[in-house]
């Protein structure tokens, strides 16, 4: 019904809403250009130009810690504005809102959801996406290191980065939705993010990451059917305007990699200038040092079109060029070499540029995105160099540290080299300085980036300071819980130097070693799980900190008292009553709380095999004793999902008291573990790995 509806409407030349005439989905221009680049299959136009014109289906993720699809992943034939405003999907509206925000589904557009799976993440590796706000990309890297549930700490962790202050808080509330304690969010202009530092047994060694995703900034035309401001907005001026910045921060990404480690390069536009041609030109400068991989059997489901080896350059007044020496001294400054395909033939052919994947919308209803996967199979030939460079300096001057300094500033790679048999002095000290200049001039974008003083923007953040070794703080918590001596007390943290310590988070000990190595480097917005809260009543009975729900799964494996199972029925009641007596529980839940202090508790569910027509999977509640009370502390949204699991009616129509969809569809963000196949209208995505 909200289909025929929403048809109706853009017959009338109405939208959804009505009031507002739809935007004209013209842009002769683009027409124009995309055709001569003959991206489109010969005969596919009309479809490709009709696909674009339809609004984009709306999808969604089911938050698992497996690979995709296994019915983790559904589309709609329906808009999210139809999904938004139609009175028949309401249910299932507020399903999805709810859900999205306690974390159990990201509202996640297809394509989007490609980048994390062909970067083939494990659980101990180290992963920086570059460019990571929103953050739905993030979010499907976090659940990749926690594959295995019954491990509270893997050993990889994810630095989220992103250039824009306010996006980062955006990049803050979508990761916290998984309460990891192995992600930290950065805010830094990826181009030139400082390189960290780790402590490895007493020596300092630069961080390399296994993994990085290069989701950079782009023009967006792939991104049409959701939004329709670039039909009228369209010009080729954009994609030469982050050309530049789109391959300094490619080449930032791979100077950061592992040899050995995978670089995901992507973008939601569909113009070679912003794709191909920054992956040739990053493969020709790289000497050999990166290879673009075959990942055509990875995803066996997606339907895509190889990478394009020839193409022109146009202006925006329509004006093309096919090579570099055919551009104007005027109008070198707006179009540069690099935009330009490869012209030898046998270099072309090293590269593999049909290995890149570029999707196309009417292939498969979704929107268009490209995508190349790099592996670094060597140190970048610039780093070689400039590590050669600060030696011989060094050796002049007898000043290690100014080497090590040098190759600290966030610019460049520690390579460790043999020795040269001769040093013929200055004249080939000052080629090699010349050698490093000229590299770093040529083409402004692909030598070491220029060393930039970190500058700080938006909001002054509170430190973050590690409890001590003997903080007073932690005998007290760790009798009252009977913490097992495994757990990681060094960990914890809190945000404040002054005063009483308020929160208690934790993070993974590898995150620690790169927070307590790197304060000066990096301007961090935000890490760790919050695992308990200070509560003033609870001092008496022996204990000032409480137990906090976002942290419980990370923490429960250690507790070894104040545990009490409950039955379902005993769930429901402290889901749907705020400070239930203790007569409302069953007689074996009042036996258990009888003998036991007052204060924070832990309250768990388990599964009873025998009844499979109960709840079959186990919950996990932070809870509070009272004196002849019980309740649950449980965020709403997660007293609604543990509700509906156990099949109880939760469904408010027209329910007026909050609007959660500002938040959870700006972004294209959030995660469920409930089954949504019974849905109608929604199939599983056609991605699998």
């Amino acid at each position: 019904k909200a289909a025929a509806a929403s048809r109706a409407g853009r017959r009338r030349g109405w939208g959804w809403e009505g009031g507002y005439p739809e935007i004209v989905k013209e842009n002769a221009l683009f027409e124009r250009y995309y055709r001569e680049l003959r991206i489109v299959p010969e005969g596919e136009w009309e479809p490709f130009m009709a696909a674009l014109r339809e609004p984009l289906p709306a999808t969604l993720r089911i938050t698992g810690y497996k690979r995709y699809p296994e019915e983790l992943a559904w589309h709609t034939n329906l808009s999210r504005k139809i999904l938004r405003k139609s009175p028949q999907l309401e249910k299932f509206h507020q399903f999805l809102v709810s859900e999205t925000e306690c974390g159990n589904i990201s509202r996640q557009e297809a394509v989007s959801m490609i980048p994390p799976l062909l970067l083939n993440v494990n659980p101990h590796h180290k992963i920086l996406d570059m460019c990571a706000a929103p953050g739905s990309k993030t979010a499907q890297l976090i659940e990749m290191l926690h594959a295995d549930m019954n491990v509270p700490f893997p050993e990889g962790f994810v630095i989220a980065n992103d250039v824009d202050n306010k996006r980062c808080y955006l990049l803050v509330h979508q990761a916290k939705r998984l309460n990891s304690p192995c992600i930290m969010v950065v805010n830094h202009d990826a181009s030139s993010i400082p390189t960290l530092q780790i402590d490895n047994n007493g020596r300092k060694e630069v961080l390399f990451y296994d993994r990085i995703l290069c989701d950079v900034p782009c023009s967006g035309d792939g991104t049409m059917r959701k939004n329709i401001d670039v039909w009228k907005k369209w010009t080729t001026q954009n994609s030469l305007q982050l050309h530049g910045l789109q391959l300094r921060i490619a080449t930032r990404g791979v100077e950061q990699l592992a040899e050995g480690g995978r670089m995901v390069y992507s973008t939601c536009s569909l113009n070679p200038v912003e794709n191909e041609a920054v992956i040739a030109s990053l493969l020709e400068k790289s000497e050999g040092a990166l290879e673009l991989a075959d990942v055509s059997s990875e995803l066996p489901g997606l339907k895509w079109m190889p990478g394009i080896t020839q193409w022109k350059v146009m202006l925006k007044d329509g004006q093309w060029f096919e090579a570099w020496k055919d551009v104007p001294s005027n109008r070198q400054t707006q179009i540069r070499p690099t935009m330009f395909p490869i012209k030898d033939e046998e270099k072309l052919k090293v590269m593999n540029l049909e290995r890149c994947i570029r999707i196309l919308p009417h292939h498969q209803n979704t929107g268009g995105f490209f995508v190349a996967v790099l592996i670094k199979k060597s140190p970048m030939p610039w780093n070689k160099r400039q590590s050669k460079l600060q030696r011989k300096l060094s050796q002049r001057t007898g000043d290690i540290s100014e080497s090590v300094a040098a190759a600290e500033d966030g610019s460049v790679e520690i390579i460790e080299e043999p020795p040269d048999a001769e040093d013929k002095e200055s004249k080939e000290t000052q080629h090699l300085l010349n050698a490093e200049s000229e590299q770093s001039k040529k083409d402004g974008v692909c030598g070491p980036p220029p060393c930039k003083k970190m500058k700080l923007f938006g909001f002054k953040e509170d430190p973050f300071v590690f409890l001590s070794e003997d903080d007073p703080l932690f005998p007290p918590i760790q009798k009252f819980y009977a913490l097992d001596p495994s757990f990681p007390k060094m960990n914890l943290l809190t945000r404040t130097q002054e005063g009483k310590k308020r929160q208690l988070y934790m993070v993974s000990k590898e995150l620690r070693n790169v927070l307590l190595n790197n304060s000066e480097r990096m301007k961090v917005i935000n890490t760790g799980i919050k695992v308990w809260s200070r509560n003033s009543d609870g001092e008496q009975f022996g204990c000032a900190f409480r137990l906090a729900q976002e942290g419980i799964y990370t923490l429960y494996p250690f507790i070894n008292a104040r545990i009490i199972n409950v039955c379902i029925e005993d769930v429901k009641v402290l889901l749907t009553q705020e400070n239930p007596f203790l007569s409302k529980f069953s007689s074996e839940t009042h036996k258990r709380v009888k003998d036991l202090a007052m204060g924070s508790i832990v309250l768990k569910y388990e599964p009873d095999l025998s009844k499979p027509d109960t709840l079959q999977c186990p919950i996990v509640l932070c809870g509070w004793h009272g004196k002849t009370s019980l309740r649950a502390f449980v965020p709403k949204n997660e007293r609604l999902h543990y509700l509906r699991m156990m099949g109880v009616e939760v469904f408010k129509a027209k329910r007026k008291e909050e609007n959660f969809e500002s938040k959870t569809e700006e972004g294209d963000q959030d995660s469920t573990k409930n089954a949504i196949g019974h849905v109608p209208g929604w199939e599983t995505a056609a991605i699998s790995s």
